[in-house]
């Protein structure tokens, strides 16, 4: 038996590991599977080189809890090790690094500090954030003098003991006592949990007790005929072992790839649109699938759908700043072992192979989107309302993907019909451009609720365009700072006549001295701190009043709805015009009209009927206007 002290010129360092050394406690378990699952791959190397002198045999790695003794225990058939081996694995290298943490952790700020997690190898000391008492049975893969089987063993101070032991079978087994204020971690199913969050992918099985199901008998028959079914416990294997990102794409089937997205993701009952299969070996290691899901308008419940992996370890499902924004509404897993295991986000942002990963995904990303655009337009074009946020996103926030993106990016109209941006263009340069020469996109953000001043622009042969996500604001701000000479326009910015301004304009049929008498009767009616009452000549035609809501104020509060640097305009009041046309029949036969009471009643209907177009009478308001059009059609 050896006794012995681990040579820590500081302080003891382990407070603060406990402490410190990861936000998370519950990384324990990913750190010792990891220690397990890198054993086992090196016994399979020297297999595989002729260099083991015996039968590899099972590999499975092995988790277990005693309730009754408070431990945890991770058990792996790896190469295991010598006591000079666990001499200077555990007690030099580990603990060196430990101390290097420690110096360089004291007198840093909190962000200074989780910056240094994970440079320093510490994975095996993690187990003492959650246990009292750690300890290492060992019996190496070699033969000779010194590979007797060897146990270690530690407290939580720097004291260790290294005996030998009587442990039989090759490879490594560590238990943890685990420590009073952290039961938790002696819970089959919160054990099961971390199993399936951390250890899902990894290449070595991993089994965790039992687990009973239900299969067919080989022998018993039902009332049918058929193999009846019967219960059977097996042995519980927490992982796939080869999942398909590592698999050649050239050998998998579009129902393997929607197999594994559920496998993924469970609780999604949603078909993903089309995936991405990465496998790059230079200048990086990177392989993954990412998968389109169709966004939905709510797109932030999308995030955190990416998982990222290292060598099929779990790392986070948190890539913001990993990878480009956008890029966060995909689905699907990354796998590196170029990215970090144990560092922080901060850290991971500023490493340089993450940004050479980062832009080739976005690179691929757009490969594959112009690939489908090219080869198959019309399945794009059905796609196209699904995907469209992730593509106006990406073109708002990744100069690069813009470039890419203005060769496959679409216009819809409200016929349902596509464009490219330079189709678009073509279509509407003889009918929609201004006295100023200037192009106008006309769009509507509501079909339904704009319907009206949809079907007046379009008797004045405009084409509108539907432009109804949340990102449309920004979109349209972006579009018209690259278009040259051009200009968008909600179809309710203003009168039709005055939405793409030429040369010739209408008389009106009023004379001023009218048109300020009924200004005055207009504004009576009105709220005037919401709505500017004026006269604009129409075609008989049109309507008597309608309701405009200048273009630039609306959209700036239609930003500010998810940020972007305008969120001082949500709190601005909305403001409308109430345009009069002094030509409509109806507007001639109120300035005609003599009796007081009569001329307020008629006007009230004019203003109620524009404000139902733009949906904005309600309450008590509604209810009277239901109530004078009953009177009036008496």
């Amino acid at each position: 038996m050896q006794n012995g002290k681990i040579n820590v010129q500081t302080e003891n360092i382990f407070p603060i590991i406990k402490k410190f050394l990861y936000s998370d406690h519950e990384i324990f378990l990913r750190e010792l599977i990891s220690n397990a699952v890198d054993a086992t791959t090196k016994l399979k190397t020297l297999a595989s080189m002729g260099k083991l002198q015996e039968d590899l045999g099972d590999t499975t790695i092995e988790v277990s809890v005693n309730e009754k003794k408070k431990t945890l225990t991770v058990k792996d058939s790896g190469i295991g090790m010598t006591a000079e081996e666990i001499d200077k694995y555990i007690n030099q290298i580990a603990f060196s690094g430990a101390e290097e943490f420690l110096k360089k952790y004291k007198g840093k700020t909190e962000v200074e500090q989780s910056g240094l997690i994970g440079h320093f190898g510490l994975g095996f000391y993690s187990s003492f954030m959650v246990a009292d008492k750690v300890e290492i049975r060992s019996k190496t893969y070699k033969k000779g003098p010194g590979t007797k089987a060897v146990r270690w063993e530690c407290d939580g101070s720097p004291e260790y003991k290294i005996d030998e032991c009587d442990k039989a079978d090759r490879g490594t087994e560590i238990v943890l006592h685990i420590s009073g204020d952290s039961k938790e971690f002696l819970e089959e199913y919160r054990i099961l949990d971390l199993l399936k969050k951390y250890c899902k992918f990894l290449p070595v099985p991993i089994r965790f007790g039992n687990e009973k199901t239900w299969e067919a008998s080989e022998t018993e028959k039902d009332d049918k005929g058929e193999p009846k079914q019967v219960e059977v416990e097996k042995p519980r294997i927490i992982n796939n072992t080869s999942p398909l990102w590592k698999q050649m794409p050239s050998g998998l089937t579009e129902e393997d790839y929607k197999k594994f997205y559920r496998e993924l993701y469970p609780n999604t009952f949603e078909e993903p649109l089309f995936n991405i299969h990465l496998n790059v070996d230079y200048p990086f290691n990177l392989t993954g699938i990412l998968f389109f899901p169709k966004v939905k308008r709510n797109y932030e419940v999308q995030r955190d759908k990416i998982q990222l992996y290292c060598n099929q370890v779990f790392v986070t499902d948190s890539v913001e700043g990993i990878v480009p924004d956008f890029l966060t509404l995909l689905h699907g897993v990354l796998d590196s072992p170029d990215i970090p295991l144990n560092v922080s986000r901060s850290y991971l942002q500023s490493d340089q192979n993450v940004k050479k990963i980062s832009g080739h995904i976005t690179k691929k990303v757009a490969d594959r989107l112009e690939d489908i655009f090219k080869n198959n337009r019309e399945e794009f074009e059905k796609k196209w309302d699904d995907i469209k946020i992730f593509i106006e996103y990406g073109m708002i926030s990744e100069p690069k993907f813009n470039e890419r993106a203005e060769k496959f990016a679409l216009f819809k109209d409200t016929e349902g019909k596509f464009y490219t941006f330079d189709e678009y263009k073509k279509h509407i340069k003889d009918t929609q451009t201004d006295k100023d020469k200037s192009l106008v996109y006309l769009y509507t953000t509501n079909v339904e609720e704009q319907h009206s001043y949809i079907e007046a622009a379009k008797g004045r042969g405009y084409s509108i365009l539907v432009m109804d996500t949340p990102l449309d604001g920004h979109f349209i701000n972006s579009l018209e700072q690259k278009f040259e000479k051009s200009q968008f326009t909600r179809v309710d910015a203003d009168v039709v006549d005055k939405l793409i301004k030429k040369e010739d304009q209408l008389p009106s049929k009023l004379t001023e001295d009218q048109q300020k008498q009924l200004t005055t009767v207009f504004e009576a009616l009105v709220d005037k701190a919401r709505f500017h009452v004026s006269f604009e000549s129409l075609s008989e035609n049109d309507l008597p009043v309608v309701i405009t809501q200048p273009e630039f104020m609306r959209r700036m509060k239609d930003m500010s709805a998810i940020g972007g640097g305008y969120e001082f305009m949500g709190s601005m009041p909305d403001n409308y015009n109430l345009v009069v046309n002094p030509n409509h029949r109806l507007i001639g036969q109120l300035a005609e009209t003599g009796d007081e009471s009569s001329r307020s009643t008629l006007a009230k209907q004019l203003i109620d009927l524009a404000l139902l177009s733009q949906n904005l009478l309600k309450g008590s308001d509604l209810t009277s206007f239901i109530q004078r059009s009953v009177e009036i059609i008496k």
